[in-house]
């Protein structure tokens, strides 16, 4: 019996023994990891970075009018890319750009697919009465290169509430692009001493000037040049609070003295025939002057100055190379007695749409353009006119004739956007330059002020 017992406690001893070894984990095995074995890093999510400019990177013609803007963004874009390779991918929708500003209303109106950032390069007015860019203001003013603007770039960008709907990058400003030779007593400062002048080249078979005087490209004459002629009379299309006033005194003065021009033979037909024609006596000289915007000179080419010297590269070489060579030069337009000099002016800026799908990508590439590597050659190429940043002036790349002088002109001109307090410029540039086409080439000297009136009350009325 005791064997017994004895034997049933032996083998309830070994069961539980048996137990506790098969629950005790065997010894880990530390397996060699392998380079091919380590865990895969997390993706990293690129960002489109998308932008409306009116340059097509993809264009490789050096004598596309385009040339310049398409040739940055070829340089520029890798550059980006390659720096935000972990965030941002830069991709460019080129627009045409007469059509663009229309496209992104109705875009943005219907809910669809919009730009992170579209380059503006004429009134800001419109967009706000449409609701198509977004307020800008509190980001901006918190950026450092904000107390470095330019009061005037700043201006063009604000809407008529006061807040920011864009950042000037730079300015394009209205002057006369004068052949030396055509005026080598310097260019007229006063009305009576341009007629005079003009008088005595028509004497020898020569247009004292030419500007854009057709109803093409959507009525764009009125700021490329007749803004700058009618300002230098004290004239304007607004009156200051939102309304569109075109029957003054001061612009059918205005009015007066460019239909002399045409009547007596002073500027040629082509100023007329749109396509910009006209530019053609200004690139052979037959025209001694050319009132248009400072950036202009990014689509001149095949120049030939007075003495027959040409400047004949096919490219936007051409006019730099005829301003440094000294037979072209900048000046203000001649002002009327006690008025100062007009200055039309638009702005090269960014702008960051409603619905943009990368608001953030987008301040970042604003602030990326505007950094000291950047900002000059954004303003050389795509900009083609004044820095809006008051200190950029002093860099080495604005160093040059065609900037210094556009500088000192600029500095003796009453500048300011056409559109004024227009809130829908959209509507009031065809009909301005209608009335302008008409008083000047259509009817009699008697009825300029009714056809003023009439453009004027048409768009009024619809406010």
């Amino acid at each position: 019996m005791k064997f017994h017992k004895l034997l049933m406690t032996t083998i309830a001893i070994l069961m539980v023994i048996t137990l506790i070894a098969g629950c005790t984990p065997a010894p880990t095995q530390v397996a060699e990891t392998t380079e091919e074995q380590q865990p895969e890093p997390e993706p990293v999510e690129v960002k489109d970075l998308v932008t409306w400019f009116q340059y097509d990177e993809k264009n490789m013609d050096p004598k596309a009018g385009e040339a310049v803007g398409n040739d940055y963004l070829r340089k520029t874009m890798p550059a980006f890319n390659e720096e935000f390779k972990d965030k941002y991918n830069w991709v460019n929708q080129p627009k045409a750009f007469d059509k663009m500003e229309a496209e992104l209303i109705n875009l943005v109106q219907a809910g669809g697919d919009v730009p992170d950032i579209y380059e503006l390069f004429n009134s800001v007015n419109n967009f706000y009465q449409n609701g198509t860019v977004q307020d800008l203001t509190e980001w901006a003013t918190a950026q450092p290169w904000f107390k470095d603007l330019d009061s005037s770039a700043l201006a063009a960008c604000t809407g008529p509430d006061g807040k920011l709907y864009c950042v000037p990058l730079a300015q394009r400003p209205q002057l006369v692009f004068v052949w030396k030779d055509r005026f080598p007593n310097g260019y007229p400062t006063t009305i009576p001493d341009f007629m005079e002048q003009a008088e005595a080249l028509k004497e020898q078979g020569f247009y004292a000037i030419t500007f854009f005087g057709s109803t093409d490209k959507g009525g764009s004459g009125v700021y490329r040049g007749l803004f700058t002629m009618i300002s230098s009379f004290g004239g304007r299309y607004d009156d200051g609070a939102g309304s569109m006033l075109l029957n003054t005194p001061e612009n059918v003065a205005a009015i007066k003295f460019i239909r002399e021009l045409v009547a007596k033979g002073y500027a040629p037909e082509t100023v007329f025939a749109g396509g910009f024609e006209e530019e053609t006596s200004y690139k052979d000289s037959t025209a001694g002057s050319f009132p248009t915007s400072l950036h202009s000179w990014k689509f001149q080419s095949k120049l030939t100055a007075p003495s027959g010297t040409q400047f004949n590269k096919g490219t936007s070489d051409d006019p730099l190379d005829a301003i440094a060579a000294g037979d072209l030069f900048l000046a203000h337009f001649p002002a009327s007695d006690g008025k100062v000099p007009g200055c039309g002016t638009l702005p090269e800026a960014l702008a960051i749409p409603v619905g943009a799908k990368n608001t953030e990508g987008a301040k970042e590439f604003i602030n990326w353009l505007i950094s000291s590597e950047q900002y000059p050659a954004f303003v050389e190429s795509v900009g083609g006119g004044l820095p809006a940043l008051k200190s950029a002036l002093s860099d080495p790349t604005f160093q040059t004739p065609l900037i210094q002088q556009a500088s000192e002109v600029i500095s003796e001109s009453s500048c300011r956007p056409w559109f004024g307090t227009l809130t829908r410029p959209a509507e009031a540039q065809p009909l301005i330059m209608n009335a302008l086409y008409k008083a000047i080439k259509e009817v009699p000297e008697s009825e300029i002020e009714a056809v003023l009136t009439q453009a004027q009350d048409e768009y009024n009325a619809g406010e």
